[in-house]
């Protein structure tokens, strides 16, 4: 292996810090590298070619209050194949905020749980404003570029997919969206088209748009809510585009005082937005069913007069009922609803019908699982298997890989070693593939005992054979959150 040390950034916490998401599997990294000639166990396949993308939340000042493992500063991670050959490289989002708390050398900026008057900076970014814009959350590629960004709504920091240099924020034509962009935009690559949607605490509380393959923004609407909501990602057909007002959102009579906290109110209904990807507010069709919280879709398509959007149905979205007095910890609370087992996912379906209006919704699946990834090829389109990532207990981890057959109705786990966890897992298409797992299976990896990480590479068609190559990085990297799959042709 061939390694270059390209940066270091100073670490602003204390020795021997013991937070669970400061160490551990969530242990920050703070060295920047590029290296190639990578040591491989197995052999990298020859029809493996394009870039996988992968953001991390890295902990690098001590918080004004309290930590989330949300707050954490984006690093990417990227690696990039081509001809049996993998290169590496990571790097830290240069975003604004990371800039300006690296010349203060602290934490300017209050967390999700802080309230927001306790930040010293004098703007800020988000939903609920006043928030550092981390740029940590998702990563996808659009045009050739990497675009990382932030879950409560901020600026798309532009990078470049190879060397993640970053390149600053996206404008189209100048323009950008004042209520910034929410994860999870999507990239529909039959169209080239970018697709996202916004939310706030004013109204209309939620926008939606779309940009073309050229760049140009070609769509943005309204998407008028009863008030402010919570919604997380977003899913679309080859026509027609679902958002969401769940029931789980900013407790009205806290907002009012300044405070953001979150309610769920069982007795509300799940609403969506059914929309004309070019549509406009006026051409919005609602659907309503049970009341629950969605983290991630996993895909949506069109069947006849209906619309089909499977996603991870939370059975228990505010943990209640869980003994919450074990946890003395003040640095801890509400950490509970970072594990997904307490939150109870589980695979679902709902069924739209376009033409009488009503809903029909069934569970898909017993087991805990949540940030799902399919072939791209199949976004928006009829699809059979989804891969899934299996949630850890007590943490927010995950600790093995789920391959979903939605036809049989059958799942196949492959579990990861103890002690080692696992990224979300991209599905990348073989070189000139004919399937839809003729692909390849991508993850990283963080081996806690032996202080290790691989990029993981398996065959999508039978993944519980295990890795056919492991490629050795040059540090352990740290736990976070969304992955990206970017072929060789896109870039």
């Amino acid at each position: 292996m061939k390694i270059e040390l390209c940066n270091t950034v100073e670490s602003g916490l204390p020795p021997g810090d013991d937070h669970p998401y400061r160490s551990g599997a969530w242990r920050p990294q703070y060295n920047e590298y590029d290296a190639w000639d990578l040591d491989v166990e197995g052999q990298i396949p020859d029809d493996l070619a394009g870039v996988y993308l992968r953001n991390t939340e890295t902990a690098v000042f001590e918080p004004i209050k309290r930590y989330h493992p949300f707050d954490g500063d984006g690093m990417l991670h990227s690696i990039g194949f081509a001809n049996g050959e993998a290169k590496y490289a990571n790097r830290f989002v240069r975003t604004e905020g990371f800039l300006a708390e690296q010349e203060a050398k602290e934490s300017l900026w209050a967390g999700i749980t802080e309230h927001p008057s306790n930040a010293k900076a004098d703007h800020g970014w988000g939903a609920r404003t006043m928030m550092k814009d981390n740029a940590s959350t998702d990563v996808i590629v659009h045009r050739g570029e990497a675009l990382a960004n932030f879950y409560q709504c901020g600026e798309l920091y532009r990078l470049d997919p190879h060397t993640l240099e970053t390149k600053g924020t996206t404008k189209w034509n100048g323009w950008f969206p004042p209520e910034g962009v929410s994860a999870h935009p999507r990239v529909d690559e039959h169209t080239g088209e970018l697709l996202f949607f916004n939310y706030g605490a004013a109204a209309p509380y939620m926008h939606y748009g779309v940009i073309s393959a050229e760049g140009e923004l070609v769509t943005y609407i309204d998407i008028p809510l009863p008030g402010p909501r919570l919604p997380h990602d977003m899913m679309y057909t080859e026509n027609y585009t679902i958002l969401n007002d769940l029931p789980l959102f900013w407790d009205p009579e806290a907002l009012a005082n300044g405070f953001y906290s979150n309610v769920f109110r069982r007795d509300m209904p799940s609403r969506f937005a059914v929309v004309p990807r070019h549509g406009s507010t006026d051409d919005i069709q609602w659907f309503e069913s049970d009341p629950t919280f969605v983290l991630h879709w996993i895909n949506a398509y069109e069947e006849g007069n209906e619309i089909v959007l499977d996603g991870f149905f939370q059975h228990n979205p505010t943990a209640r009922g869980v003994d919450r007095s074990a946890n003395a910890d003040p640095r801890l609370k509400g950490f509970e609803t970072l594990d997904m087992n307490v939150l109870q996912a589980r695979s679902h379906r709902w069924r739209f019908n376009l033409v009488t209006g009503e809903t029909q919704e069934e569970s898909l699946s017993d087991q805990c699982l949540e940030f799902p990834m399919i072939n791209g090829q199949h976004w928006g389109r009829p699809y059979r298997y989804s891969y899934n990532a299996r949630c850890a207990h007590g943490l927010f981890a995950f600790d093995g890989l789920v391959k979903h057959d939605l036809v049989n109705g059958t799942e196949e786990l492959w579990e990861a070693p103890e002690g080692t966890y696992v990224s979300e897992t991209v599905v990348a298409p073989k070189l000139g593939s004919t399937g839809e797992d003729d692909a390849y299976l991508l993850t990283f990896s963080s081996d806690i005992v032996n202080d290790v990480s691989h990029c993981e590479v398996f065959d999508a068609s039978d993944p519980t054979a295990g890795p056919i190559a492991r490629v050795k990085l040059p540090e352990r990297i740290s736990s976070g959150t969304h992955a990206t799959w970017a072929p060789a042709s896109q870039l």
